[in-house]
């Protein structure tokens, strides 16, 4: 049976008891020795809508076969552990390699996760999503089978490390970002309805060769409302430090939902800071609100970079990249930017070190190519004369986070999308849209000299 377009109610009916909805998803148990397909008879449609991006349907896995892949799941393949349960690194009798996730039976996701896990990895595909190759439903065992990311997670990278684990640069930060900003603009902005991915943290964000970053564990992702639908409400779910607040308060869940838990998880991969750490002093246990204060004051900024850098990081880019996170966190929703223009400004900044080091490589080759490069760099700044945004700053409570009016984000924005790699006009209007923010930072700078 193929994959419906939908796996949610309408969003009419609120889901407060949506630890009930996964009676509306039957598994068609057939004998213990067969994987069987899924029964999404009577998942819901939502009128109008449709989710893009469909590709065949996923293969179904017999449990003999994942077994003699992961070696009988033994602790040897283990690559981690995570609320649906244990991932396994295993090779397939052809030769390729793959991961597999078997849900565990007492964990904290259950069928439910595990067929909107499926539905929408089948349905939705993109370069900076994880691909997934296949599941088993065998008796009471779930596994999905999905591509094997070498590197494993950017909490991998991020914390904790080895003895002999390099730490990663800044660089690298700024392109795991982008790509990870370009798979959620895919969710927000292409489908229809939007996804909301509602658990966006480090170890959902698998890191390829060349630490090119996929976003995994859809678990609990919800489509976003539609019609004159404003939110969806449901429960409260999620990962603590990582929610926003009108949605842990309330229940009601936007793509902003998405945007603020993005926001903590830039400022991460900034600061190398944990979004709760109980074993930092008191007021600085809590990241978001450790860094609000820290906001106001660009002169503590390079402050607030990962000690693990070592300063080694544009300073420019820093302001840059700290302007994107303030933004991502104000605590109103509605003046939080759209994703499209936090992909652009991030493929900006990372477009922005590629050519810091070409800078420098042409530093030592001669003065006269230097100026050259840096008045090229310079003139990129005025792009942002193109398009105006308008922002202000609360002088009252020397705050210099930009408050972003709710006018600023039009509908008109929704035209054209950022790339991680963007190529002629797109690249131009990436640049564009990018520089923006930065002059919104020099003209914060300008007032914070003045006060």
């Amino acid at each position: 049976m193929g994959f419906l377009a939908c796996l949610c109610r309408c969003p009419q009916k609120e889901d407060d008891d949506e630890e009930k909805e996964g009676e509306q998803f039957r598994i068609n148990h057939q004998l213990a020795s067969e994987s069987c397909p899924l029964n999404n008879g009577s998942i819901v449609h939502i009128e109008g809508t449709q989710l893009i991006g469909r590709r065949d349907e996923a293969i179904i896995f017999p449990l003999h076969q994942l077994a003699d892949a992961t070696k009988n799941f033994s602790q040897d393949c283990l690559l981690g552990r995570g609320g649906f349960g244990c991932v396994y690194k295993a090779t397939l009798s052809d030769g390729q390699v793959v991961a597999v996730k078997q849900l565990d039976l007492n964990g904290l996701q259950g069928n439910r996760e595990f067929l909107v896990e499926v539905l929408m990895l089948n349905l939705l595909h993109h370069p900076n999503l994880v691909n997934l190759f296949g599941y088993c439903v065998d008796g009471d065992q779930r596994l999905l089978v999905y591509e094997y990311m070498p590197l494993g997670s950017l909490e991998d990278h991020l914390h904790d490390l080895a003895s002999d684990q390099e730490p990663l640069d800044w660089k690298t930060r700024m392109k795991i970002a982008a790509s990870a900003a370009a798979g959620l603009e895919y969710l927000h902005d292409e489908a229809h309805p939007p996804v909301i991915y509602r658990d966006i943290k480090p170890s959902n964000i698998l890191l390829g060769e060349g630490y090119h970053a996929k976003l995994s564990d859809f678990g609990l992702a919800k489509l976003g409302p539609v019609g004159d639908k404003t939110h969806v409400t449901t429960r409260v779910m999620g990962t603590h430090g990582y929610c926003a607040p009108e949605y842990a308060l309330t229940g009601q869940l936007t793509i902003k939902s998405d945007i603020y838990s993005f926001g903590v998880v830039f400022l991460e991969l900034i600061t190398g800071r944990r979004p709760h750490d109980s074993n930092r002093p008191p007021d600085e246990q809590d990241l978001v609100a450790w860094a609000r204060p820290l906001f106001k004051d660009q002169r503590k900024f390079p402050k607030m970079a990962d000690p693990l850098l070592h300063g080694h990081f544009p300073r420019r880019g820093l302001y840059q990249a700290l302007a994107i996170a303030a933004m991502c966190l104000q605590e109103k929703a509605k003046n939080r930017p759209p994703i499209r223009e936090v992909a652009a400004a991030l493929s900006y900044l990372a477009s922005q070190t590629d050519r810091n080091n070409t800078t420098a490589r042409r530093n030592r080759a001669g003065p006269s190519t230097s100026r050259v490069l840096d008045d090229q760099m310079n003139q990129d700044t005025t792009l942002s004369s193109q398009h105006e945004v308008q922002m202000s700053i609360h002088c009252q409570t020397n705050d210099v986070i930009p408050e972003v009016k709710e006018t600023s984000w039009s509908s008109s924005h929704c035209v054209g999308r950022g790339r991680v790699a963007p190529n002629g006009i797109d690249r131009e209007r990436a640049l564009a849209d990018a520089n923006v923010w930065a002059e919104a930072w020099r003209r914060q700078e300008k007032v914070s000299k003045m006060r």
